[in-house]
């Protein structure tokens, strides 16, 4: 058995089929053991560390970090045996075992190193966990590069343009030219040559008109050539952004959702001033000592209490057995931007959760996207969403539904506000709510409905509790 083991690229259970390197861990040379983390990845939903499968000595690496690798490739070797002494020069035979270890699995068609490439229509790319297998090798994205300057010789463009026409020019007198002394000096302080100008006054002489006419005639070429704008390309003063990972994965999702279910949105603009008087008690009380505490977690309960009062927004819409379904568990994903793009982690059946533990959830959630280490798992199976876009200073918006979910809610900014209060003008605490609904399932009414009692709550949130628990 070979003591040299290729690591490919693992199946790690997101239905993704490739990953970006983001970091490598160890170098050639190094000693490592088993399950020890040697490289990071980036998929198109997290960044991930992936472990060593064999203890050993790292013998390659097959990419560089910034390389996106299809799942199945190989990344890393290594020496499972590195006491047995140096190892012997590679033979073509010793190599072909290595690419085709059974106990590694074969490699995709098409990369240096691998079998050639499947014929269109034969071969299976392998894709991860829940989404099947994709026919034919793996696509590559096209490699841009910024236009550059080539050679004269090489512009067939530039050597087969044609010419501009050129007026002709009037012939160039080979005799002395008949002016009168103030047209010469007209001629002279407006640059025009008297020998280029047919002149037009007795015996051919050159009028003061002529003169003014060829001065034109000049200008005009001039001027509009002064006109014309200038198109100004300069490669260096563009930066170019890869769209990969989770970026690339957030604009598919958007793009399908936005084009597959008929969006509606609704607002309404509430007086949270006794929310934020309930949040004040909340943090005077042990329990909630230890944590970070903000409106978001009052609009999350609001959220949850209305579900159980209006549990069809909580759904999804089936194309593939044309039903809808109707969850009995609340996933409330909460959208988060991070570094590297959107993502939308969720608290898994929320709706149990007491409001000491909903508050424990959120903050690990949050503390988790902003280290960039949310885990596949925390990001799937959402049932509905809220983005906080008041913590950028906005006041609401209209959100994109996350793909299989039917409601999201946009959270603004609270600000000090003259509001109406028990018949009297009043700097209250005011906030305006933005309700993203799926038209296929959640009507005017029931939307309405939903977004009035989310409203309700965050106006008098203790009475609130006391009438719907």
């Amino acid at each position: 058995m070979s003591r040299i083991k290729e690591f490919n690229l693992p199946d790690l259970g997101e239905g993704l089929t490739e990953g970006e390197i983001l970091a490598w861990l160890v170098k050639v040379g190094d000693t490592i053991e088993l399950n020890q983390p040697i490289v990071e990845v980036e998929t198109a939903k997290a960044a991930v560390e992936i472990p060593a499968k064999w203890a050993g000595v790292v013998t390659k690496i097959f990419h560089e970090a910034g390389v996106t690798v299809e799942v199945g490739q190989p990344i890393i070797s290594i020496d499972t045996d590195p006491g047995a002494g140096s190892l012997p020069e590679p033979s073509a035979e010793s190599l072909a075992a290595v690419e085709i270890a059974p106990s590694e699995g074969a490699v995709e068609p098409g990369m240096i190193g691998s079998p050639a490439p499947a014929a269109p229509g034969v071969g299976r790319t392998p894709v991860l966990v829940g989404y099947g297998v994709r026919e034919a090798s793996a696509k590559r994205r096209p490699r841009v590069t910024a236009p550059s300057a080539a050679p004269v010789a090489a512009a067939p463009a530039v050597a087969t343009a044609p010419a501009p026409t050129v007026p002709p020019a009037a012939p160039v007198r080979s005799g002395p030219v008949l002016a009168k002394p103030p047209v010469r000096k007209l001629a002279r302080d407006l640059g025009v040559d008297l020998a280029t100008i047919a002149g037009t006054g007795p015996l051919g002489s050159v009028t003061r008109d002529d003169v003014h006419k060829a001065a034109e005639g000049a200008a005009k070429p001039a001027a509009k050539a002064a006109a014309a704008p200038v198109a100004v390309f300069d490669a260096s003063r563009e930066q170019r952004i890869p769209v990969k990972g989770v970026r690339k994965l957030t604009a598919e999702n958007m793009v399908a959702s936005a084009f597959t279910a008929p969006h509606v949105t609704e607002f309404l603009t509430v007086d949270v001033t006794r929310t934020m008087k309930a949040l004040d008690k909340l943090k005077a009380r042990p329990e909630f000592a230890e944590l970070r505490i903000s409106p978001l977690l009052m609009v999350a309960k609001a959220v949850l209490l209305a579900v159980k009062r209006h549990p069809m927004v909580n759904s999804s819409w089936s194309a593939a057995t044309n039903e809808i379904v109707v969850k009995e568990y609340v996933n409330l994903g909460i959208a988060a931007a991070t570094e590297r793009g959107l993502i939308v982690p969720n608290v898994k059946d929320a709706g149990r959760l007491s409001l000491v533990e909903l508050a424990e959830a959120l903050n690990t959630l949050v503390r988790t996207a902003k280290s960039g280490k949310t885990p596949p798992a925390d990001m799937a199976h959402g049932t509905l969403s809220i983005t906080n876009v008041g913590v950028f200073g906005v006041d609401t918006g209209t959100p994109i539904l996350p793909p299989g979910e039917s409601v999201i809610l946009a959270f603004g900014a609270i600000r000090p506000t003259p509001w109406v209060h028990k018949g009297k003008i009043k700097v209250r605490q005011v906030t305006t709510l933005g309700l993203s609904f799926d038209h296929r399932i959640i009507d005017g009414e029931l939307g309405s409905k939903f977004l009035r009692d989310i409203g309700v709550f965050l106006t008098d949130p203790e009475a609130a509790i006391l009438a719907w628990t």
